[in-house]
């Protein structure tokens, strides 16, 4: 089985690097080739034909997180962000994992959520009659997707809830779909067109939108893993990280943050692989708003040992069929290299990183401070950003840090010295 605790990987040149990766995953020439291209996997012919009013292409950096052990099985996992610290975070906090075993994640079934919004009706009236019409309502949801039916998947329950809304009340129809390795919004939506005028004709009234929800909570992912305590830093650091988190669970400013850098780890891995990362945010927020209280997504705790603890749940609403992946050459190479064979097992892996970006973050927070590391990264930007070689880059950044004075017009007077 490959390892994915690569040695000083950092350190290492975009050849060896890539060596690496395409021993690790299997990759060919081909595919190494579209890592290296110069357009990030969409041209802007295919840009044109992705959105509207196209006038080009926007690229972002794609690096590795290195470490991960995820239900035993190692991973390297595509990453795409332009923020520094995030993927080596993501990498030392599975690394400090792998000591306890890595991570432990399960994911549910691919369910999603499809709602009908009824008005102009009974609702006293109509819920019963709806009861009484669910084969049917569901035979003609699933003659929408004949692949889905074959697979024993599909629209596989009906419900009804009622709104009392300013302007009156409102029957919301639910259909509950299993979409198998897509994330689903396309054939959720098309059953919910589908089904809609049947509705209405069920209940007499009058349908307005029909459409998924991205409050994914039948798609729960669940990830944990054991800190070893030294390697953490000792029962103290352990100590001063519960309270960071008990900081965050109780307080809406800060779980804001505390959140952000969860998602730092989940929405890097999205992004790599094609997935709806504003879906996936704008659910992970409602989820942790979920006891009416907006508050951490993560728990940190400790078991008797002392070692530290952390927990992950949010819902995540991803796929490995249909999406960008089919345009984008470079989400198709990235799929490769992470290796999944399911969305629940690629809901679990940016769980986890979810997970170990957070233990990263909320240690430093609680140890040196967030600056330390972060800072470093954001000085090399600058060196380069002032026009700095890459020979002259690191002299830059070390004389940058020593004087505390990081900035760009600092880079660039150190640039005109050298």
């Amino acid at each position: 089985m490959p390892d994915s605790s690569f040695s000083k990987f950092f350190e290492k040149s975009r050849k060896d690097r890539l060596d690496i990766v395409a021993s690790f995953a299997s990759l060919t020439g081909e595919e190494l080739d579209v890592l290296q291209s110069d357009d990030g996997g969409v041209s802007f012919d295919k840009a044109d034909k992705m959105i509207e009013n196209a006038i080009g292409t926007f690229t972002l950096p794609l690096g590795i997180a290195t470490n991960f052990k995820i239900n035993g099985k190692d991973y390297v996992v595509p990453m795409v962000i332009e923020e520094p610290s995030v993927i080596a975070a993501a990498s030392k906090g599975a690394k400090v994992a792998r000591i306890k075993g890595g991570f432990e994640v399960s994911a549910d079934e691919s369910f999603s959520i499809g709602q009908i919004q009824m008005l102009d009706v009974d609702v006293s009236f109509a819920i019963p009659q709806i009861k009484n019409h669910l084969n049917e309502i569901l035979l003609l949801a699933n003659s929408k997707s004949n692949t889905l039916s074959k697979m024993g998947k599909g629209a596989k329950e009906i419900s009804c809830k009622e709104i009392d809304a300013p302007s009156g009340k409102m029957l919301i129809v639910e259909l509950l779909i299993d979409v198998g390795d897509a994330m689903g919004a396309n054939v959720t939506n098309t059953m919910c067109e589908a089904v809609s005028p049947l509705i209405e004709k069920i209940t007499g009234g009058r349908a307005l939108l029909r459409i998924l929800s991205n409050y994914s909570t039948r798609r729960l992912v669940k990830a944990k893993a054991v800190f070893e305590k030294n390697a953490v830093g000792g029962e103290k650091v352990v100590d001063n990280i519960i309270a960071a988190f008990e900081f965050a669970d109780n307080d809406v400013y800060r779980a804001v943050t505390h959140n952000k850098g969860v998602m730092n780890g989940t929405i890097a891995a999205a992004n790599a692989v094609g997935q709806d990362s504003r879906a996936i945010e704008a659910a992970a927020n409602a989820y942790a708003a979920k006891s009416g209280k907006y508050r951490s997504l993560s728990k940190w705790s400790k078991d008797n040992d002392g070692n530290l603890i952390g927990t992950l749940e949010i819902p995540l609403s991803v796929g490995i069929v249909g999406g960008i992946a089919n345009v984008h050459s470079v989400a198709k190479v990235c799929a490769k290299i992470l290796g999944v064979s399911s969305a629940q097992e690629l809901a679990c892996v940016m769980a986890a990183t979810g997970l170990a970006q957070n233990y990263s973050a909320i240690r430093a927070l609680a140890t040196e401070g967030i600056q330390k590391g972060h800072m470093r990264l954001h000085a090399r930007n600058l060196a380069a950003a002032a026009g700095s070689a890459p020979g002259q880059i690191d002299e830059i950044v070390q004389k940058m840090i020593e004087e505390k004075k990081i900035s760009l017009d600092r880079a660039k007077e150190l640039l005109e010295q050298i």
